[in-house]
């Protein structure tokens, strides 16, 4: 029997749970050709909510193109544009004869290397002449706009860990380009997302920066506790199978309603339930995969300095007054500004993350082995 909890790929259909507002709110940006920024930390389901949100959009509106990019998988200014004309053309046409009308009719001087496979299933390949577009970028930044003014479409251009771009080789400069051209486009609206929140913060919210202001800014929130009692006692209950409201409720606690966690936990506890879940199992399945998960752990924690690691030591202990001279001297951290440092370098390494007066661990089964086994040996 297919398991009916789904982690690690893009949720849909059945296994998609709630976001009927941030849902709702990127159908409505897409159909109104408004920018969106979308922020949340990894394994939230920023990809699973635009891919919703895209499928929506393109059965409202028989005219609308959506390209996903993503950037964990470009380390270059020269893969980004060969990318996104990749992606565009693909998107402008489902037959090969109009695909190749496309390449030529809108490349302007740029001669690219089309490459198309028998496979009507396979997409185009493009090949650029690097040298040339780096002269002149502007006919692949307004690739999607001018396709869609002579062919009566409107295009959304999806990137993924847009924070990325501050890896290539001039982030300022490509970021200029971009946004010179992007903000004319009439027919083409960008839907740019990323985990890393203070680097996606400084790109979009700096006014040094030059996407400052570019458009709506979503803050992807955890799904709430009870949403998820009821999406797992229905996925449960599909499956023939059956968890009462405090098993489902503690699924989700264990996971601190972390989406990635949650799903695999009320999966690691489905398989291991012949008819009805019980907090036994649950807690068994718990534990199984917090050990599963020890030696990425002991890894990471590996890889930190004694003092970062103190300041997780008192994280875990829930102290909250972290420059304190008290707790500074307990956990052997050095000086405040000292702990302002370490705070950054846990931030940069996407262990914790701080809003207001308030610091989290992104990962919470992390959290809980290091409480648990790490710190208790």
């Amino acid at each position: 029997m297919e398991t009916p909890f789904v982690f690690g790929k893009i949720a849909s259909d059945k296994n998609f749970t709630d976001r009927k507002a941030e849902t709702e709110r990127l159908v409505s940006n897409f159909g109104s050709s408004v920018n969106t920024i979308l922020i949340s930390p990894r394994r939230w389901g920023k990809s699973s909510v635009v891919a919703k949100a895209a499928d929506i959009s393109s059965k409202k509106e028989k005219n609308i193109r959506f390209c996903f990019i993503d950037l964990n998988n470009v380390r270059s200014e020269e893969q980004f544009y060969q990318q996104l004309a990749t992606k565009v053309l693909n998107a402008s046409a489902t037959k090969t004869r109009i695909l190749i009308e496309n390449t030529r009719k809108f490349f302007g001087k740029l001669i690219p290397n089309v490459t198309i496979s028998p496979d009507p299933r396979t997409e185009l390949k493009l090949g650029l002449d690097w040298k040339e577009v780096k002269k002149e970028p502007d006919d692949i930044l307004n690739l999607a706009e001018k396709i869609s003014t002579e062919n009566n479409l409107k295009f959304v251009i999806c990137i993924d860990e847009f924070q990325n771009i501050s890896e290539f080789e001039n982030p300022l400069d490509i970021q200029k380009k971009m946004r010179s051209h992007w903000q004319k486009h009439k027919n083409v609206s960008y839907c740019l997302f990323g985990s890393k929140r203070h680097m996606m913060m400084d790109v979009f919210t700096s006014p040094s920066m030059p996407f400052y202001k570019f458009g709506d800014i979503i803050f992807l929130s955890k799904i709430s506790l009870k949403d998820w009692i009821i999406f797992i006692q229905k996925r449960f209950a599909d499956s023939g199978k059956k968890i009462g409201h405090n098993e489902a409720r503690l699924v989700a606690e264990l996971a601190d309603c972390h989406p990635y966690y949650v799903q695999q936990l009320a999966q690691q506890s489905w398989l291991r339930t012949d008819t009805g879940c019980t907090m036994d199992i649950i807690e068994e399945s718990f534990h199984d995969l917090v050990l599963q998960l020890s030696m990425l752990f002991q890894n990471l924690t590996d890889g930190l300095s004694r003092t970062q690691i103190s300041l997780l030591k008192a994280l875990t202990d829930n102290i909250n007054q972290l420059s304190s001279k008290n707790t500074i001297l307990e956990y052997q951290l050095g000086t405040s500004a000292n702990v302002v440092k370490l705070k950054k370098m846990l931030i940069n390494k996407e262990i914790i993350d701080i809003q207001g007066n308030e610091i989290t661990f992104l990962d919470p089964l992390y959290k809980f082995w290091l409480k648990e086994y790490f710190f208790n040996n």
